[in-house]
């Protein structure tokens, strides 16, 4: 019993002299920078401890994850200072300030991701690189899915794979819509950029990545039944099938069964080491499955909600099949005469997008509207806050496609280089898919559209943490619309 009583005094003195280590370390960082001469944007501390992180993370895991921004933005203003992640941040609802950031990445201020994600995406991966190598790999994404190869290298396979998937569902079918993206989005990007058409193959694909997702924001306990675990073993196992088509690729042997994806050109127009190809093409499979999985699913939830737009949009993409007699495939033509449904998408990514926040550091003391960032400190550009922003949007929380048709907002609309609408980011870290990801979710509306009509059977929220979803996957009863059609 004695021994009992001293192992809890033991454990209780071990916690209370850990909570002094970390107030006293709190307390002399605070006394620093008090003694610093920069200047902070104006904020509070929030709790001992936790500083601002239980109401940052209580607002991001809603379905509206600027509300804990706004709350400051309207004690502060739109730059403000404030405790997360255990780290001094410098938090930005400001539209110009987010540019800035963005455009200084790698000069004033560096990307920072948690351990498990640095770890799983790879240490040579486009995300996570820093400086002259990430502008090169960088570069060779852009050039691997240019303008040019989506017409003569994507359409036609995004295509196929679209009917492979969608065709199938029967009359009075429930589904739960976010598992069906989520396979049609790993499908397109394992056969866009492995090559891989195989289902055996894809279906397997698709179960290692969907624990590799899971633990990308887990705690690095590197132990079985843990998500970080799990997803580190799904991790060596993709880069072991990558490793095999590169070998397979290299010895000349059954080169047609792995000739149309982004690695065979990689492994034909670049000259990288195997071990940055493997992380290269797991961060493009993490980007594009996310950014697209998660959109097409949204757009088909704001539809749903907004019977108007939808009428729309089955109108235009009726009349999309008129004129290509309804037995051929879409041509790059028509793609782009769907001027309402890249509307849709706008709208959505605007709502819905995924990259609701960036986390970057100061590199050097940064100075800025007479605020001085110090060197180390956290830089969170809130890219959502500025999107649900009422004084840059009207109705700000309302889904309407149609705002993207007004003359004011022409300016807002290019995501290229708009500091009020980034939904694929910015600077040198733009990402290098978004044409892609924009014609995969164009296609999937049309083709999804064309075969079902369908009625939601469960109430649903939003939530964005750990990542974008709907809580309850979107549960919808299909009914088969017409014949379809094929290609």
């Amino acid at each position: 019993m004695e021994d009992k009583y001293l192992d809890a005094w033991t454990i209780s003195i071990a916690v209370l002299a850990f909570l002094f280590i970390v107030i006293l370390v709190q307390l002399l960082e605070d006394r620093k920078r008090s003694r610093s001469p920069s200047k902070l944007p104006p904020g509070g501390k929030g709790w001992p401890l936790i500083g601002h992180s239980i109401g940052w993370y209580l607002a991001v895991a809603s379905s509206h994850p600027p509300r804990f921004v706004e709350q400051q933005v309207r004690r502060y203003g739109r730059i403000f200072s404030c405790r997360v992640f255990g780290k001094q941040a410098v938090v930005s609802a400001d539209p110009m300030f987010n540019r800035y950031i963005m455009g200084n990445e790698g000069k004033l201020f560096k990307s920072c991701y948690p351990k498990s994600f640095r770890d799983l995406v790879g240490k040579n991966g486009v995300i996570t690189v820093q400086g002259e190598q990430q502008r090169k790999l960088h570069g060779i994404a852009v050039n691997m899915m240019r303008m040019e190869k989506l017409k003569f290298h994507f359409l036609k396979d995004i295509q196929m794979v679209m009917l492979q998937v969608l065709d199938h569902f029967q009359d009075n079918q429930v589904i739960c819509l976010q598992d069906v993206c989520r396979k049609l989005a790993i499908n397109l990007m394992v056969n866009q950029l492995l090559g891989v058409s195989s289902e055996s193959e894809v279906n397997e694909m698709a179960g290692l990545f969907s624990g590799f997702v899971d633990g990308c924001l887990s705690v690095p306990i590197k132990l079985p039944g843990f998500a970080y675990y799990t997803a580190m073993k799904a991790r060596e196992t993709i880069i072991s099938k990558i490793n095999k088509i590169i070998k397979v690729r290299r010895q000349g042997e059954e080169a047609t069964q792995v000739s149309n994806g982004v690695l065979v050109r990689l492994l034909e127009e670049e000259n990288l080491p195997d071990e940055a190809i493997a992380d290269f093409i797991i961060n493009l499979l993490f980007a594009g499955n996310e950014t697209t999985a998660k959109t097409m699913l949204f757009a088909v939830y704001f539809l749903t909600k907004c019977p108007a737009a939808l009428k729309q949009l089955l109108g235009e993409h009726e009349s999309v099949r008129r004129d290509t007699n309804g037995d051929q495939m879409l041509t790059w033509e028509d793609y782009k005469a769907m001027p309402f449904t890249q509307c849709v998408i706008d709208e959505t990514l605007r709502i819905g997008g995924i990259a609701i926040w960036l986390m970057r550091e100061a590199k050097e003391d940064v100075e800025y509207q007479g605020f001085v960032i110090p060197k180390g400190c956290f830089v969170v550009p809130f890219l959502s806050a500025v999107h649900l922003d009422e004084s840059f949007y009207k109705g700000a929380l309302d889904f309407n496609p149609w705002r993207w048709m007004e003359p004011e907002n022409q300016d807002k609309r290019n995501w290229r280089s708009s500091p009020f609408y980034a939904p694929f980011g910015g600077g040198a870290r733009f990402c290098p898919g978004a044409e892609l990801s924009r014609l995969q979710i164009a296609l999937f509306l049309h083709y999804f559209a064309a075969r079902y009509r369908w009625t939601q059977v469960k109430e649903e929220e939003m939530s964005f943490f750990p990542s974008a979803r709907l809580v309850n996957g979107l549960q919808i009863s299909l009914t088969r619309h017409g014949a379809g059609f094929s290609p």
